[in-house]
């Protein structure tokens, strides 16, 4: 029960819904308190406000409160569709979480016109009898300008693509000045190895390259090299600040909006084939049953043979393609020997329960006008998961050595299921006729690993992926190696991709300082309050880049979708709740049919079953059943595709 002394005030930051409803978070209360949309007052998404309780028999499922005082904005700018008539104009804001239009005086246009997205900077705050008002500062695209809907959602994240000024020319002075004959100066030299990256066919930027060997003892020699961005990006400049403050790169479709300047990025630190590149390298000598027995951290200089794809290397490793047997005849052993070892290594961390959700990603193909004209499954092919087995491993090793060394380190962390997780992850599995052994409150990876091998290739395969992943927790960037749960290791940290993650760089410029020399005093004093910092910023940076990529995703499968209105799709329950069902289609679009669309009965939400029944008829909806369903309506805006039965339309 919850106690508010009388005359306390409890304080909080709001964090809206864009369905209209909100929650507070007060550190005074463990559980987020809930706000009804009539009860949120004048408050923003972010802001500081003061809140009453209201009466415990009054709360539907958790504690819930009204708005009183709002103590502080957190919005300062919003961006919208900008709309005008000819003496005032409004912005409609492209954050679902802004509900209220903001209100533009004609002096306040700034050359805007109808239909432009822009930024408008908040010149007063609505209060009871007012909207919020405020002024354009910026326009983003103007109206009908292909990929100026993305920039939108980009730019209401706080994510710009183009960088501040110093850290530009800061990126462009380093690739103006290129590698001096200072640099190569301690640095192995492995130039005259074959040495290849392999990536998907757009990449532009290359962070990691591997090389094999077969060891007199049969043992492989795996090398793995990533760009020594750290080389190059100085602490504490302005690179660095402006990347610490980004955390990431961020991929939108056809759109990145990068963590470092394509000067760096796409150019000097990317692994380009037949240039001379710095690199920090992890030698690894594993043994033919895929145990690490010996492994070599350093600095080195590299220059990649080849610039391979992700496709061809597949169609050569799965069918003996002769086009690419012939085409890479020169490294065809190399290959064959990568792939041998890393389905050695997928094995053993199939043994072990790592967990591999293997759930359908969508890949979005867009017109050169920004339009949807195709929406299917990514491939993850015998390449990728080559290139994905030894990035395991170099960024195990990584954190296994310098854990045991005891200095300030970043690691990646992904926490054991909650119990009450588990218990519903169990009571689901059990209405798909499937068993998750093991306590609630001690699950092993190995179980879950085993359900997910149940049902591998099977048409439920994709509903209990998506549902057992809902039920982990969240991986984040920690300074105590606390294990990773979903891999199923005790060491684990990201190395391999300095380029586009601010920890890599960040564990980067330590390794860089003890291969140095420098002691784990020493570093410790150095970075500790570092490693902290930028662990915090990069797991919020990580959380928002996510949501806008899902954003964009939502955007355009309901822009695809509403080419299709009326028309009929197979597709497989994916979600059972009391207002309706979620249906997927097998090319990864979801959309809702809403309960009041089922005509032909009174349907009860069975919570325990996952399903909806039919009073009358015993009509029955059931997460992972099959159904076939017609596109009824798309709201574009919303992000909202909305389907009906298809065997309604008998009725």
């Amino acid at each position: 029960m919850i106690k508010k002394k009388k005359g306390h005030v409890l304080t909080g930051t709001l964090s809206k819904h864009r369905k209209g409803f909100g929650f507070v978070t007060c550190e005074e209360i463990e559980q987020d308190i809930f706000i009804a949309p009539d009860s949120l007052g004048t408050a923003m998404d972010g802001d500081v406000v003061e809140i009453d309780l209201i009466p415990e028999y009054l709360w539907r499922n958790s504690p819930e409160a009204i708005i009183t005082k709002v103590v502080s904005r957190k919005t300062a700018e919003v961006v919208g569709t900008f709309q005008k008539s000819k003496k005032f104009g409004f912005v409609i804001p492209e954050s679902r979480k802004y509900r209220e239009d903001i209100f533009v005086r004609k002096k306040d246009f700034s050359g805007a016109q109808r239909g432009d997205k822009v930024v408008v900077q908040i010149t007063r705050y609505p209060d009871r009898y007012n909207s919020a008002e405020g002024k354009i500062t910026e326009i983003i695209s103007r109206a009908g300008q292909p990929g100026g809907d993305i920039k939108a959602i980009a730019r209401s994240y706080g994510m710009r693509e183009t960088f501040p000024s110093r850290a530009s020319a800061e990126a462009k002075a380093v690739r103006k000045q290129g590698i001096t004959a200072d640099d190569l100066k301690g640095r192995k030299d492995l130039r005259d190895k074959t040495i290849f990256t392999i990536d998907g066919a757009d990449s532009k930027d290359f962070d990691d390259a591997v090389s094999i060997e077969i060891l007199e003892n049969g043992n492989y020699l795996l090398g793995v090299h990533i760009a020594d961005v750290a080389h190059y990006v100085k602490e504490a400049g302005p690179l660095d600040k402006e990347a610490l403050k980004r955390g990431t790169s961020v991929y939108l479709i056809d759109q990145v909006i990068p963590m470092l300047p394509k000067a760096l990025s796409n150019d000097i630190c990317s692994l380009n084939p037949g240039k001379d590149r710095l690199t920090l390298s992890v030698d690894m000598e594993v043994s033919a049953e895929g145990e690490v027995v010996a492994h070599e951290i350093y600095e080195s200089v590299i220059k990649s043979s080849e610039r391979l794809v992700y496709d061809d290397i597949s169609d050569l490793l799965e069918n003996d393609d002769i086009e690419m047997a012939t085409k890479y005849a020169h490294i065809k052993e190399e290959l064959y020997a990568m792939n041998k070892l890393a389905l050695r290594l997928r094995k053993n961390r199939e043994a072990r329960g790592s967990l591999d959700f293997d759930l359908d990603e969508a890949h979005i193909t867009l017109d050169d006008q920004g339009f949807p004209i195709g929406i299917g499954v990514a491939s993850r092919r015998s390449a990728n998961k080559l290139i994905e087995e030894f990035m395991l491993l170099a960024n195990e090793t990584v954190a296994e050595h310098f854990f045991w060394l005891d200095c300030p380190f970043i690691y990646r962390v992904h926490e054991k299921p909650a119990t009450d997780k588990i218990e519903q992850l169990r009571t689901f599995l059990r209405t798909m006729g499937i068993v998750l052994r093991g306590n609630a409150d001690s699950i092993h990876p190995k179980a879950i690993s085993s359900v997910l091998e149940e049902v591998r290739d099977k048409p439920t395969e994709n509903v209990v992926n998506s549902v057992t992943l809902r039920s982990m927790q969240k991986a984040f960037y920690a300074t105590a190696c606390e294990g990773h749960f979903g891999l199923s290791l005790k060491y684990y940290s990201h190395f391999t991709s300095p380029i586009r993650r601010y920890p890599d760089l960040m564990i980067h410029r330590i390794i860089k300082a003890w291969l140095h020399g420098e002691d784990i005093l020493k570093l410790t004093k150095r970075y500790k309050k570092k490693v902290q910092e930028a662990a915090e910023l990069s797991s919020a940076a990580e959380r928002q880049a996510v949501e806008a990529e899902r954003e964009v995703e939502k955007l355009k499968k309901a822009e695809y979708m509403s080419y299709h209105v009326g028309n009929v799709f197979d597709g497989i329950i994916s979600g059972v709740t009391g207002f309706g069902i979620y249906v997927q289609l097998e090319n990864t679009v979801e959309g809702l049919i809403r309960i009041d669309e089922l005509s032909d009965d009174y349907y009860d939400h069975i919570k325990e079953k996952y399903a909806l029944v039919g009073r009358r008829t015993g009509n029955t909806y059931k997460l992972g059943d099959d159904i076939a369903v017609l596109v009824n309506s798309v709201d574009i805006e919303r992000r909202e595709i909305n389907f009906l039965p298809a065997d309604s339309l008998l009725y």
